[in-house]
Order: C-alpha cells, then structure tokens, then sequence
C-alpha cells in the first residue's frame, strides 16, 4: 500500500512525533507507516486522515499486488 503521509507532513510542516501525538501512536509506527512496512488500522487511516484534513484515499492508495 501506498501513502502520501510524508507529503501532506511536509505541507503542514509538522514531525512524525508531532503527527504521533495528533493520533495517539509512537513515532516509531508513523515511521513504519510512512515506509510501507506496516498498514494502519481504518481507525488509524481515519484519525491521519483527519489530520491533514483530507479522506483516507487522498493518503492511502492500494498497490497492484494489494
């Protein structure tokens, strides 16, 4: 699964601590999302999306062998 989490970071200037504690996980699993190695909960995708004030297929877009 693809995501844009470290674009819409970038436009809204913030870290993935900062955006970690908007949606109450570690750093760590921001990181492991933005690399592809783990895929978030809906709850997850939602709060992120909710972050950056956009819908969850704005972040996160399935792959060919998804």
């Amino acid at each position: 699964m693809k995501n844009t989490i470290r674009v819409q970071r970038a436009i809204k200037n913030i870290t993935q601590a900062e955006l970690a504690d908007l949606v109450q996980v570690s750093r760590q699993t921001i990181n492991t999302i933005e690399s592809g190695k783990y895929v978030p909960s809906t709850v997850l995708a939602l709060k992120i999306a909710r972050v950056f004030d956009t819908s969850v297929d704005n972040i996160f877009e399935l792959e060919e062998g998804d």
